[in-house]
């Protein structure tokens, strides 16, 4: 088994394939919506007309596009991840890794969100949120706090945070989950060793856990970010990025401009800008986790 692991043409004879299927499956759409994205076209074929780069032009100055506010959203978004929704994960891993009781429970109810399909938990809290018969607006009612009742998604002023909150909310169970794993592969004699020396939790927590566990933070603030930029399906189902586009996402502006307006050059210029994005906070992310490893 060595040597054959050893024997570089034969790995290459068994990757390849599976190369050749992922620059094909990959790579090459992407080329494809890069040359759309240099064109003024409807879709239909013979009526492409080549403009370079004007599309990227107005992308950033038309207001009919919607599409820097789109962009302002995922950035608040990527900013509520990695400062609420990835801190609350960690707090939960590192409350459920310490041998709670009912650990595998906990654990599970957890994960739960990530786990039921997207659909699903929009219509859930479409009805939570209804203005007539939501639950929200029932215990509000309930407790006394009738004048804050309204139509939480359909108010231009709350239907970003009460959108952004599922999506904070259904993503705490999988990092938890990530970093929990982490966790748990530390040896349990470290601990002992700090509990021995009058080691506290937090102290325990900050010299042992969390340089431990840095790199799935690192792999936990990745997914985060690059989430938030490219979330799409939650917004679909619980706001169509309304009222009035004050939900609006990058990959919803682009979908809108592809299906509902038809202009595919458009909305192929916005996914390019969009994977380009992505590829340039991940950079980003993993720079400063690297300079953070040399500090440390």
């Amino acid at each position: 088994m060595e040597n054959y692991l050893s024997n570089r043409k034969a790995i290459m004879f068994f990757v390849l394939p599976a190369l050749l299927f992922f620059l094909v499956l990959i790579f090459v759409p992407i080329a494809v919506s890069g040359y759309y994205s240099l064109l003024k076209w409807n879709g239909t074929p013979g009526t492409e007309v080549f403009i370079g780069f004007n599309n990227d032009v107005e992308m950033f100055t038309d207001d009919r596009n919607f599409f820097l506010p789109a962009l302002r959203n995922s950035a608040l978004l990527a900013l509520l991840s990695v400062g609420i929704q990835l801190p609350i994960a960690l707090g939960l891993a590192l409350l459920i890794a310490r041998k709670t009781k009912g650990e595998g429970i906990f654990r599970s109810i957890y994960f739960v969100p990530v786990i039921l399909s997207t659909a699903v938990l929009g219509q859930l809290w479409q009805r939570i949120y209804h203005a007539d018969y939501g639950l929200l607006n029932s215990i509000l009612e309930a407790i006394g706090l009738t004048s804050w009742t309204r139509g939480w998604l359909a108010d231009e002023s709350t239907a970003l945070g009460a959108a952004f909150f599922v999506m904070i909310w259904q993503y705490i169970g999988y990092h938890m989950l990530l970093m929990y794993s982490q966790i748990k592969t530390i040896p349990s004699s470290l601990y002992e060793a700090a509990e021995i020396d009058g080691a506290t939790n937090f102290q325990i927590a900050r010299n042992i856990t969390f340089p431990l566990i840095k790199p799935m933070i690192k792999v936990c603030t990745i997914f985060a970010v690059i989430g938030s930029l490219k979330t799409f399906d939650l917004i679909l189902v619980l706001t169509k990025g309304g009222p009035l586009h004050s939900t609006e996402v990058p990959t919803f502006s682009m979908f809108r401009t592809i299906i509902y307006e038809g202009r595919f050059g458009m909305g192929s210029a916005m996914a390019i800008f969009i994977l380009i994005e992505c590829l340039i906070f991940t950079i980003l992310i993993m720079r400063f986790f690297k300079v953070e490893n040399h500090e440390y």
